[in-house]
């Protein structure tokens, strides 16, 4: 199991790589730069030449060729997944995975083929986000340390399960939000910052600029909710490194971020800046994520362990698989 747990951060970790290269072709304007799917420029896609692997062509064929490749990680993932993993639960996310990564690509192709249309496109970007979601969970639930029988007593707390979930969906929105700015034009709609045209609201109101001041409006939201989740860890939970090392390494992530999308809008959408704002995005999700199922970790959800102890009780039946179940403390995460 321990390798479905690497292999599955390998995946996880190559979607990131992935949503860098689409932020570079947003960010460069290189969308069409290859106009026709699923072939380039008439070539098939692993063959084309790399002498013409220039300018915008650069970063949108290198994108669709590391698209391609994380598909393919994603079909090994999902089969390994399904062969190995006594939890059905945790099957059907591998599956979903690969639902999720094949959605993904019919999206990218059909971006190209109607010439970029805005909800497709935002539509693109906001499944890439719930992918890159799904393998970060496998990742997480496949570890040694969520699965070993010795693991930490879960933490049975209903205010940190319900202010880690509201801060996971709350950057989630931010995201999309982020998302259909970049891509309906609004990235400098609003070109001076931390003020609004000089005023703390603009003093006149398009749907460009209402989109990016709904942006900077819910960066406030999602630090603020980054904070009372750091705080409220903090308080009740700082022996437990499981739940305080993600929590303080998103404060230091939504840091970063509100760093980065200032000098975004300082730099005029400078493309490597964009990009990097893009990119620590995805981790300040991944880490709330992370933080969040962590809190989410009680009695219900049952171990490996458990679950092929639970198997063999249901198929045979037998006293000695009960007294399994007990060797092991019970069904437990």
């Amino acid at each position: 199991m321990i390798w479905l747990h690497r292999y599955a951060k390998l995946v996880a970790a190559s979607t990131v790589l992935l949503i860098a290269a689409g932020g570079m072709v947003t960010s460069t304007g290189s969308g069409l730069s290859v106009p026709d799917w699923p072939n380039t420029y008439g070539w098939f896609m692993f063959s084309f030449p790399m002498d013409k692997w220039v300018g915008g062509i650069l970063y949108e064929h290198s994108h669709r060729l590391i698209a391609s490749t994380v598909g393919f990680l994603t079909v090994i993932l999902a089969i390994w997944t399904w062969r190995v993993e006594p939890r059905a639960w945790v099957r059907r996310l591998g599956f979903a995975a690969l639902g999720a990564v094949i959605l993904q690509g019919l999206l990218g192709g059909l971006t190209v083929l109607l010439l970029l249309p805005a909800p497709i496109s935002i539509g693109h970007a906001g499944l890439a986000q719930l992918f890159f979601c799904i393998t970060l969970t496998l990742a997480l639930v496949t570890s040694p340390s969520w699965n070993a029988p010795q693991a930490p007593v879960p933490v049975d707390d209903a205010a940190l399960r319900r202010v880690a979930t509201t801060t996971a969906l709350l950057i989630y929105a931010q995201i999309l939000i982020g998302a259909t700015m970049r891509h309906t034009g609004a990235g400098l709609a609003i070109p001076t910052f931390p003020l609004a045209f000089g005023q703390l609201l603009p003093p006149v109101w398009t749907p460009a600029i209402a989109i990016h001041f709904a942006h900077r409006a819910g960066a406030l939201l999602v630090i603020g909710a980054i904070f009372a989740t750091a705080v409220h860890v903090w308080r009740h939970h700082r022996g437990r490194r499981e739940l305080l090392r993600p929590a303080m390494l998103l404060v230091l992530l939504v840091c970063s971020q509100a760093t980065l999308g200032a000098l975004v809008v300082l730099s005029g959408l400078h493309p490597v800046v964009n990009t990097a704002h893009v990119v620590n995005g995805v981790l300040v999700l991944g880490t709330a994520l992370v933080l969040a199922l962590r809190a989410h970790r009680i009695a219900r959800v049952p171990t490996v362990a458990g679950a092929q102890a639970q198997k063999a009780i249901t198929d045979t039946g037998s006293q000695s698989a009960l007294d399994s179940l007990q060797g092991l403390g019970g069904v437990r995460e």
